[in-house]
């Protein structure tokens, strides 16, 4: 390819040859006014001293022809897996490359786009747009071919903002006559208190726009709770209870109807962290002791626990003819705290009570009745835990873990954990706290006990039980057998794991879920979820593991510690996963079931619309006719404001091409322009000289 054009390099800097340009012409002008004889010569002389001063020539390049570039973005998200729209993608791309080839000067680019950050942020197809023009020069890039959904969340508002000069063309997969029914939450609660409501606020979207009542069932923790029948589009408050602290997961699914696109966004999932409001305790002191401070400064130190705390010193029925006004103490209000207020506490302490009469024994059933409808009772015995005023034998007898043998022993010794110890929760790591059981501060005391319920969980001399667990049908009960606790909260020969021991057993006793001995967890640790399996057995079965797309796997835990299994597994989903072993189950919600990129699974041509006929394109379905699919016909057209038909497309003819050689060939300068000038003076001077000659 040869092209030639006139270049000018004048020879005099610009800033004076203009300058000189328009004294020439002014004075050009004033000769053709006075019409004097030789003028045109005049003129004529100054016209090629310009010309001569601006330098002229004729450029010869020589140039090769290159091929100009179509880009081609392949949508494979999420949403493209849905129905046939990969089968469609990949035909419409085969027939594109095929088409193409029947251009010699055009070269595709093709580049695949797939799902980032499991689909939270959508598709964002323009990125790999991007990324595609960054590889091709501007003036070969002929056109750009989308094939997609449409259902695209990063689409430039302005044609501008992509930086291209070529049509846009998008060839949208799926049918216009899909639909789809999905359920969407409206307005989600993050936590919740324990043992009060929350309302979770949803509503079906069914793109048939029928008015007809649809049900939605509620689940919570895998076991259905209620339903509810809204109209589709109207928002519906479904109202749960948060049972426990830790995660609650409520389940809501809608049924899924005949030909609808995917049923995976017919059910969503929430989940509600349950926290627990303010603690409240009962602690109820017997006799004074070193321990009753230690006990009351531990309670008060939780800004999280209102405690209420009673010595008794006094029965009930005491006649005190004292006025009221000189009394220093005041009447113990026995009949509210262990009448109807008693439900209200989630926790009671009986700390060195033994059975005085002080309380009579309505009050005590009150107390089974509490336990035995879930309560949690701790009790903390002294001596007299030996005698028959030992609380043991009060009408508690039947809840009580442990039955005095009626010996106390006074010897000093460490506290330790037992062989079951080791595997339960309160106490498993309590290895790792004040260094290890051997180090821990000396106990002076203990009442020797036989286990009649539960289990000990720390011993005393002699391997005796010190502390013992139990459950009491939906209750349960910890008994210790030692006053002295509280030389580890004053730290005497080291201390021990005082608070972490009471906590623990505080939040066992109410039931805590990552406290219980048969439990199975799960949680989400970066890329993976841990998979945690606590028990008090030798071995566990293994885990079976749903993930949020409906597959299953058993997975083979590892024991970490006495009474303590892991495993892991990639988290690659999105959704409800579930575990499940022998009789226990659990569930982890990894992000959002609903996505940008799965909540609207309808194809759509409407959002690529406005920057794709802004840049001469078009936006057109590859809808099937008896499986075939509908591609329009491509051309190349020069540079036009639209490149498509009804049923054509077109890429812009870029003609691109590379400078492989140039020649210059000067008119005004050298020997030749040199002779013409004089030329010119010469007979200019000649005529006018004649003229004079003439009028002479």
């Amino acid at each position: 390819m040869i092209n030639a054009s006139l270049i000018i390099s004048p020879i005099i800097p610009i800033s004076l040859l203009i300058p000189l340009i328009l004294v020439s012409l002014v004075y050009c002008f004033y000769l053709l006014l006075r019409q004097t004889k030789g003028c045109y010569l005049r003129i004529f002389t100054i016209i090629i001293l310009i010309i001569a001063l601006l330098d002229p020539a004729i450029q010869d390049e020589k140039r090769q022809s290159q091929k100009s570039y179509v880009a081609i973005v392949v949508d494979r998200s999420d949403s493209q897996k849905i129905a046939q729209r990969l089968t469609q993608t990949d035909a419409a791309l085969d027939l594109l490359k095929k088409r193409l080839a029947a251009f010699p000067n055009i070269e595709p680019k093709i580049i695949d786009y797939s799902t980032t950050d499991n689909g939270a942020s959508g598709t964002r197809l323009f990125d790999s747009v991007r990324t595609l023009i960054k590889e091709i020069p501007t003036d070969r890039l002929s056109g750009l071919v989308l094939l997609t959904d449409g259902i695209i969340q990063d689409i430039p508002k302005h044609i501008e903002q992509l930086g291209i000069d070529a049509p846009i063309h998008a060839l949208v997969t799926g049918n216009k006559n899909e639909h789809d029914r999905r359920l969407e939450l409206v307005e989600t609660p993050r936590f919740g208190i324990v043992g009060k409501q929350q309302i979770i606020k949803a509503r079906i979207i069914d793109t048939r726009n029928d008015k007809d009542r649809v049900k939605i069932s509620v689940k919570k923790d895998g076991q259905e709770i209620q339903s509810y029948s809204p109209v589709p589009g109207d928002i519906v408050n479904i109202k749960v209870n948060i049972d426990h602290a830790g995660a609650n997961i409520i389940e809501l699914e809608t049924p899924v109807i005949s030909d609808e696109l995917s049923s995976n966004n017919n059910k969503v999932f929430v989940s509600i962290e349950g926290a627990r409001d303010q603690l409240k305790v009962l602690l109820v002191s017997g006799e004074p002791n070193p321990g009753e401070r230690s006990w009351r400064n531990l309670l008060r130190s939780d800004p999280n626990v209102e405690l209420v705390h009673f010595t008794i010193l006094r029965p009930p029925e005491k006649v005190d003819p004292t006025p009221a006004s000189e009394l220093s103490l005041i009447a113990f209000p026995t009949a509210d705290l262990f009448g109807p207020k008693i439900n209200e506490f989630d926790l009671i302490i009986f700390d060195r009570y033994f059975n005085q009469t002080f309380l009579p024994s309505t009050y005590f059933e009150n107390v089974k009745k509490y336990i035995n409808n879930g309560g949690a009772f701790l009790t903390v015995v002294g001596p007299d835990y030996a005698t028959t005023k030992g609380i043991f034998y009060s009408p508690l007898e039947s809840i009580l873990p442990a039955k005095p043998t009626g010996v106390v022993l006074e010897q000093g010794y460490r506290p330790s954990i037992s062989k079951l110890g080791e595997r339960h929760p309160v106490t498993r790591d309590l290895n790792h706290i004040n260094n290890s059981p051997q180090t821990w501060g000396h106990w002076f005391r203990q009442v020797e006990g036989q286990i009649v319920a539960g289990s000990a969980i720390l011993n005393g001399p002699n391997d005796l039980p010190l502390l013992v667990v139990s459950r009491q049908e939906k209750g349960r009960v910890a008994l210790l057998l030692s006053d002295q606790i509280w030389l580890w909260s004053r730290g005497f020969d080291g201390g021990g794991p005082y608070t972490e021991l009471t906590r623990k057993l505080a939040h066992w006793l109410m039931k805590e879920p990552e406290l219980e001995e048969e439990a199975l967890t799960a949680r989400a640790d970066g890329n993976e979820i841990s998979i945690i399996r606590q028990t008090m057995q030798d071995t566990v079965a293994p885990v079976t593991i749903t993930s949020p797309s409906g597959a299953t796997r058993d997975l083979e835990l590892s024991q970490k510690a006495p009474g303590l299994w892991q495993g892991h597994i990639s988290k690659d989903a999105l959704g409800l996963w579930r575990f499940t072993s022998e009789k226990l189950s659990t569930s982890l919600q990894v992000g959002s079931q609903t996505t940008k990129e799965t909540e609207d699974l309808l194809s759509s041509t409407d959002y690529l619309e406005p920057i794709a006929l802004a840049s001469g394109g078009s936006v057109r379905r590859l809808e099937t006719r008896n499986s075939d699919i509908e591609f329009p016909r491509l051309l190349n057209l020069p540079t036009s404001k639209n490149y498509q038909g009804s049923d054509w497309i077109a890429f812009k003819d870029t003609q691109p091409s590379e400078l492989i050689g140039v020649k210059i060939f000067p008119l005004a300068i050298g020997f030749s322009a040199m002779c013409i000038l004089m030329l010119f003076i010469s007979l200019s001077w000649f005529f006018e000289g004649y003229l004079r000659n003439m009028r002479k």
